[in-house]
């Protein structure tokens, strides 16, 4: 799955193996080796890799289909512009603990699905 991502996202950023190898600092046997399933990266190149390709680390390597990690997407948003948003103190603390409602929630429900 993680072959067939990588190859996807390489593609749709119109990239030979050459360009994103140049792009990484990796060889372009690298990359064929990834994308063949000849070899896994190591945590570090997976981040590497979804950096660069702007998705979630679930995404890439086929936990999830969802590009972008909601939960990551929402924290985003409540941390970096609740300043230009003009809300107050309470109205900011009041979102971080809604956050916090729904990371709860999440895990709770994460775990009754996999029972």
């Amino acid at each position: 799955m993680f072959g067939n991502r990588l190859t996807e996202l390489r593609n749709k950023k119109g990239l030979s193996q050459y360009g994103l190898a140049d792009c990484l600092s990796f060889s372009r046997t690298q990359i064929a080796n990834y994308e063949q399933g000849k070899r896994e990266p190591d945590f570090a190149t997976l981040i590497k890799l979804a950096d660069f390709f702007d998705v979630s680390l679930d995404f890439l390597i086929g936990r999830s289909d969802h590009l972008v990690d909601a939960d990551y997407e929402l924290q985003n948003v409540i941390y970096t512009n609740t300043h230009r948003i003009d809300l107050t103190a309470d109205e900011s603390e009041y979102l971080k603990e809604s956050l916090e409602i729904f990371r709860r929630s999440k895990a709770k429900w994460l775990e009754i699905d996999r029972k």
